[in-house]
């Protein structure tokens, strides 16, 4: 499970035997938010979300939209296809 990058509080990660589509898991706190990263194209979307506040799902979509592209790369890397 490599944490991918750390942003004010949230940790992204991509795991590495998981399936499509191309998604990272975001956690903070108790929360953990999986959220489609529709690469190469289209905006991230939340998939799901534990024990999750609104303020928490939507920084960590906020976290994963500034850093999308980065994310899909390292999901390419790791998964080789998208």
């Amino acid at each position: 499970m490599p944490t991918i990058l750390r942003v004010d509080g949230y940790e992204i990660v991509i795991y590495l035997r998981d399936h499509l589509p191309p998604h990272v898991h975001v956690f903070t706190g108790n929360c953990e938010a999986i959220i489609n990263l529709h690469c190469p194209k289209g905006d991230p979307d939340i998939r799901e979300s534990f024990y999750c506040k609104p303020k928490e799902v939507k920084g960590a979509l906020e976290v994963v939209s500034e850093h999308q592209q980065i994310l899909c790369a390292m999901w390419k890397e790791i998964h080789g296809n998208f």
